[in-house]
């Protein structure tokens, strides 16, 4: 398909990343909030049931859930027409699979504020998660596969280090005075996602080493085993500040991310800038 047949994306796209990006948001900055007056951080679901209780909770709910659906749909397209630019071979396909296997999580996030909305079978509290570790951990071979879930879900967590080490998406920004200028914010925010990411995959793998569900479990669950470190409470409380920055992360990705093969060619990425300043020459394109 033509790439201008394919503009519509873009929209997707930044509504996707601006909900995601509302979604930590709230995470982080609730968690904080009640750190500071001495309770615990929230998980995801318990965030968002924190705002369906506030003014115009229903309204935010709504609002994050089409967010969620919109990085799905972003994620697939993105996925099935190669927007990316990853290419066909071995490496090409199972980064797109990648990408179509987040979609399809999203959706799953994008359910969650619907469930506080209208009632569903999550109602009666606790981590879904740990729900449907024990029910897996009840099928044939369901503990090995358990296992195989943590084991993906910690190798996410390194593919955020990684590319906050290497900052190889600064290949998907503009460049301009605060992508420039804030990078190191932007680092430490997709870092931080890292570790979170890593924690609940080692957790989901413990659980199904231990053949207990309960230790599986989301962001609450990493918080409290977090917590439980020595000098848990900072800890946690510099996770839910990286996760803030994460949002940070999200929301630039929103306003300033470049879709390689809708690319303007007169807009300079992030990462041509810095060639640019560090070979002392002017920009070579980019406005």
């Amino acid at each position: 398909m033509p790439s201008e047949n394919l503009n519509w994306a873009m929209p997707v796209m930044r509504v996707g990343y601006a909900g995601r990006a509302l979604v930590y948001a709230i995470v982080s900055g609730l968690s904080l909030f009640t750190i500071w007056h001495g309770g615990d951080a929230k998980g995801t679901s318990e965030a968002l049931e924190m705002v369906e209780r506030s003014p115009f909770g229903r309204v935010s709910l709504v609002v994050v859930s089409l967010g969620m659906f919109a990085y799905m749909a972003w994620r697939l397209v993105d996925a099935a027409f190669d927007l990316e630019d990853y290419g066909s071979d071995a490496k090409g396909l199972a980064a797109r699979a990648g990408q179509a296997v987040t979609g399809v999580i999203h959706a799953g996030l994008g359910v969650v504020p619907l469930v506080l909305l209208f009632g569903g079978p999550d109602d009666g509290g606790g981590s879904s998660i740990s729900y449907y570790a024990g029910l897996l951990m009840g099928w044939p071979f369901g503990q090995i596969v358990l296992g195989a879930i943590g084991a993906v879900t910690a190798g996410a967590g390194i593919h955020y280090l990684h590319k906050a080490w290497t900052q190889d998406y600064r290949d998907t920004l503009k460049a301009n005075h605060f992508t420039l200028h804030f990078n190191r914010l932007l680092q430490l925010g997709l870092a931080a996602q890292g570790v979170s990411i890593l924690i609940i995959g080692g957790l989901i793998g413990l659980a199904a080493w231990q053949h207990d569900a309960s230790g599986a479990g989301g962001l609450e669950t990493a918080f409290g085993w977090l917590g439980r470190q020595v000098y848990g409470q900072l800890l946690v409380t510099g996770l839910c500040v990286g996760l803030a920055l994460f949002a940070l992360f999200l929301g630039v990705n929103a306003v300033w991310r470049i879709i390689p093969r809708l690319r303007d060619p007169d807009v300079a990425t992030l990462t041509a800038r810095l060639q640019d300043m560090a070979t002392g020459s002017g920009p070579s394109s980019g406005r």
